[in-house]
């Protein structure tokens, strides 16, 4: 199987030691969060393990300690954007240190494995169309040996955050400032090598030469691990997200970062809670197993194609 980690809260910044140590007792546990009860029993023995795809805005704290995954493929989703402390607040200043932990981070494992996020892109009075692009066009020149690949998108609020979102002038950009940035992005990434594409995205760049990206990406795991996979879209992702399917270990509501946007740290009370929970030798992430979980064990979700010989493995 494929194993995210985890769209739901940014485990290298905050959740390194747990993770290595679910890494050395080779198994993990991990809440549905639609029914809590059920509670998925995940084998991490590496030859199950296809990949793990990384989702973080700070993955310093799991870079020294690489050694401990050198039997696992794996690849970094890592968000770097343009927004300061009033929108971003727990996070390094962009330019300086998070510039050179992703610069440190592709030295260590290639720039093929290190994918930029610029997302999710949000208007304000400060935040416009030429803030972003301005500030698109410094990263990029940044980062141009670092990555080889940009995703994109665009804010959507979800129900439960929108009324906060308008209160604090926070809106999406509209049809055509959509297109302005994707007319200014494309030219931008073009000229520093590197390939744009959205996620999670209805509309239409492929006038820019931007495509529909996929964050759990078949073809790039099949180029890290040398395993040829032959994978359908995820059935349990939004309509526009063309991910492949994965089972995500992380939990709602523990990342501290404190952006204002996140979708996954909603309810504070909820995250100080949480927090309380955290034991890094604890099977399940901020939580503890109680007499009413049920617990099952997690099969494998994904089939290799067998229409083709194994793919030379990448190094980095």
């Amino acid at each position: 199987m494929i194993l995210s980690a985890s769209r739901r809260t940014d485990i290298p910044a905050f959740y390194t030691d747990w993770f290595l140590n679910r890494i050395k007792e080779r198994y993990v546990l991990s809440r549905n969060p639609i029914n809590p009860r059920q509670v998925g029993r995940i084998d991490l023995s590496p030859e199950l393990i296809d990949c793990i795809v990384f989702w973080t805005k700070n993955p310093a704290p799991l870079i020294v300690r690489l050694k401990e995954l050198e039997a696992y493929h794996y690849y970094f989703q890592f968000t770097l954007n343009a927004y300061e402390a009033d929108v971003e607040p727990g996070l390094a200043s962009k330019h300086v240190s998070l510039v050179n932990t992703f610069m440190h981070l592709s030295e260590r494992i290639g720039k093929d494995r290190v994918i930029w996020r610029y997302d999710p892109m949000l208007l304000t009075d400060r935040y416009t169309v030429s803030y972003h692009i301005q500030h698109f066009i410094a990263l990029a020149e940044k980062l141009k040996d670092a990555t080889q690949r940009c995703v994109i998108s665009f804010i959507d609020f979800p129900k439960r955050i929108s009324r906060a979102m308008s209160a604090l002038g926070y809106r999406a950009p509209d049809f055509n400032e959509m297109h302005t940035i994707a007319r200014a992005f494309s030219a931008i990434a073009s000229e520093n090598g590197i390939t744009l594409e959205t996620c999670a995205e209805a509309i239409d760049l492929s006038t820019y030469g931007i495509s529909h990206g996929k964050c759990i990406d078949d073809a790039l795991i099949s180029r890290i691990s040398g395993k040829p996979l032959h994978l359908k879209k995820d059935p349990n992702q939004r309509a526009a997200c063309s991910c492949v399917p994965s089972v995500d270990i992380g939990l709602y509501n523990t990342c501290m970062h404190g952006c204002k946007y996140c979708y996954a740290s909603f309810n504070k009370e909820a995250l100080l809670q949480n927090r309380e929970h955290y034991d890094e030798f604890s099977p399940i992430l901020c939580s503890k197993t109680t007499e009413d979980d049920v617990i099952r064990e997690r099969k494998d979700t994904q089939s290799r194609t067998t229409l083709q010989p194994d793919l030379p493995f990448v190094s980095s």
